[in-house]
């Protein structure tokens, strides 16, 4: 008898474990976005639960150390002004290991930081006259963008090629040392759009998708989306 009470412990406590649910820090702010759209596409996942922080009041959490609770951050704000404290809670946070997953418009956030385009792993360069003008990054709305996936990864599983009604972002700078996950052809957009990069002791994923409400509806971006976070929070779902 003593054996069977084991054998159902052992049950109760894996199932519990595994009905945990990944906790996600959400942040926006600095640009407009689809809200209701944006938020539904998180409240269909399974298996996540998420707290919403807008800037610059998710900067102010993090130097409060309230990204600890969380299994992942993830960024969905293009934010302009970080703080030398705030730039220590990103650096910290990356020295403890916490995954990060960026996402679309993310990538433009922080332009005169420079340690941010090593942290995410590249760069949309803005408009800036202490910069030459071929060297600025470009955009193009509502297009049909074909992504052909590089390789066998967690994130990609599933995928050959995703195809999605978006924005592209072209001359954008992307760093050699990341962990491409999916290119694409279109004329109007740089090669690579979607990454994995290292830094410090943190994972953390790039992905260029995600404009608007034609991408936040997609079965496949939304199964992409929730494929990088369990990837990032290290679960088998």
């Amino acid at each position: 008898m003593k054996h069977v009470y084991i054998i159902l412990g052992i049950f109760l406590i894996t199932y519990n474990l595994k009905a945990q649910p990944v906790e996600i820090m959400l942040i926006t702010g600095g640009h407009a976005f689809d809200t209701v759209q944006f938020f539904q596409l998180f409240d269909q996942m399974e298996e996540v639960e998420y707290t919403h922080f807008s800037q610059p009041k998710a900067n102010h959490a993090l130097v409060n150390g309230d990204a600890e609770k969380f299994d992942v951050l993830v960024f969905y704000d293009m934010w302009k002004e970080i703080t030398d404290s705030e730039k220590r809670a990103y650096i910290h946070l990356t020295k403890q290991g916490k995954p990060l997953l960026f996402l679309h418009h993310s990538l433009v956030s922080y332009q005169d930081w420079k340690t941010f385009e090593k942290l995410i792993g590249g760069k949309y360069v803005s408009k800036n006259p202490a910069i030459p003008e071929n060297q600025y990054s470009t955009y193009e709305h509502d297009v049909w963008v074909y992504m052909h996936v590089l390789k066998n990864h967690p994130i990609t599983k599933g995928f050959d090629t995703i195809k999605l009604f978006d924005e592209v972002y072209g001359n954008t700078r992307v760093s050699d040392d990341v962990i491409p996950l999916f290119k694409t052809k279109h004329p109007k957009s740089s090669e690579i759009i979607g990454w994995e990069n290292k830094f410090n002791n943190s994972s953390i994923v790039y992905l260029q998708p995600g404009h608007d409400s034609r991408a936040f509806e997609s079965a496949d971006y939304r199964k992409l989306l929730q494929q990088a976070i369990f990837y990032l929070a290290g679960t088998n779902q």
